[in-house]
C-alpha cells in the first residue's frame, strides 16, 4: 500500500511494509492527515509529526538501525518520522511502518528548510493515500470517556489554542523565551510521564495509577496557568485530571492524556527557533 507525503509544493512516495497491523490500521483510519512539521532536536536527520492515535511499539527495531528512508512510528515520543541518513545517539525501541520510495535527497532538503525556518513559520504538509487506492473503513469509533473532553481534544488538534499563540507576543522580562520553554518542558514531561503510566498498567494497582495521573495532569495545569499565564489549555488538563479521580477507565483515559499532553507540546515546540537558539548558545560558548 502506498502514501503521499506533501510538503512545500513537492511530494513523496511512502510504500508501507512489514507485519505492524495494528500501528498501521491506526495509521490508516487517521488518513488523509493535515500536519505540522517539526525540526528534530537531538537525534537529527529526520523530519517528524505528531500522531494522532497512540500505539505500543510493533517489531521492536532499535532507532539506530533504522535505514535511510524509513518510515517510523516512535511511540513513547508519537512521532511518525522520516529518516534520511544515520540518526545521532538515541536509545529507544521504533516500529517500522514502510519506507520512502523516492531518493532521500529531497527529505533532505526539506528538512534544511525547517530547520531554518522553525520557530519563524509552521510548515505544513499532508499524508493520505496514493490516488487509486480504496480508503480504509474506519473501525468501532465509541468511546466509554466523556463526549466533552472528546470534544475538546479533537479541537485542540484542529488549531493551535489562542492561550498558547499568543504567548510570542509578550515583551515583559524574559518573555517570551521564559514562559514559551517551561510550557514546552511541562508539557513534554507530562507526555513522558503519560507513557509510564500507560506501560504501568497491570502492574501496578489501579487507584495508584489514577492517582499518579492526576497529580500530574494537576500539577501541569497549574504551571501553565499560574505560572505561563494561560487559560484555555490548563483547562482541559484540568478536566482531564478530574476524570482521573472519578470511575472513568484508566486505560482509555490514559491514552486520551497522552493525546492531549502531546499535542500541547507539539504546538509549543512550532514557536520555539531551535537552530536560531542553538547557533547562539554555541556563539556564547565560544
Amino acid at each position: 500500500m502506498q502514501l503521499v507525503f506533501t510538503a512545500e509544493g513537492r511530494s513523496w512516495p511512502i510504500r508501507l511494509t512489514g507485519d505492524a497491523l495494528r500501528t498501521r490500521s491506526a495509521l490508516l483510519a487517521s488518513l488523509p492527515l493535515r500536519l505540522q512539521l517539526h525540526t528534530p532536536k537531538i537525534a537529527g536527520s529526520h523530519i517528524y509529526w505528531h500522531a494522532p492515535f497512540v500505539e505500543d511499539v510493533e517489531g521492536a527495531t532499535h532507532v539506530l538501525d533504522a535505514q535511510a528512508g524509513a518510515f517510523i512510528y516512535w511511540p513513547v515520543r508519537q512521532f511518525l518520522e522520516i529518516t534520511f541518513a544515520p540518526l545521532q545517539a538515541e536509545n529507544a525501541q521504533i516500529t517500522v511502518l514502510g519506507h520512502l520510495d523516492a531518493a532521500v535527497e529531497g527529505i533532505a532538503e526539506l528538512a534544511t528548510t525547517l530547520k531554518r525556518e522553525q520557530g519563524h513559520r509552521i510548515i505544513e504538509g499532508t499524508l493520505a493515500l496514493a490516488e487509486g487506492t480504496e480508503p480504509v473503513a474506519a473501525g468501532d469509533t465509541s468511546s466509554v470517556l466523556p463526549a466533552d473532553l472528546i470534544a475538546r481534544r479533537k479541537v485542540l488538534w484542529q488549531a493551535m489554542p489562542a492561550d498558547i499563540a499568543r504567548l510570542t507576543a509578550s515583551r515583559a522580562i524574559m518573555h517570551p523565551a521564559g514562559p514559551i520553554f517551561a510550557a514546552e518542558a511541562e508539557a513534554r514531561v507530562l507526555h513522558e510521564l503519560l507513557w509510564w503510566i500507560r506501560a504501568g498498567q497491570g502492574q501496578y494497582d489501579e487507584a495508584v495509577l489514577r492517582q499518579t495521573m492526576a497529580i500530574a495532569l494537576d500539577k501541569t495545569a497549574t504551571r501553565l496557568r499560574d505560572f505561563c499565564h494561560m487559560d484555555e489549555t490548563p483547562a482541559l488538563l484540568f478536566s482531564l485530571r478530574d476524570a482521573a479521580e472519578q470511575a472513568v477507565p484508566v486505560a482509555a483515559l490514559v491514552d486520551e492524556a497522552i493525546l492531549v499532553a502531546g499535542r500541547i507540546g507539539a504546538w509549543l515546540d512550532l514557536l520555539i527557533p531551535w537552530n536560531d537558539l542553538n547557533e547562539a548558545f554555541r556563539a556564547a560558548l565560544d
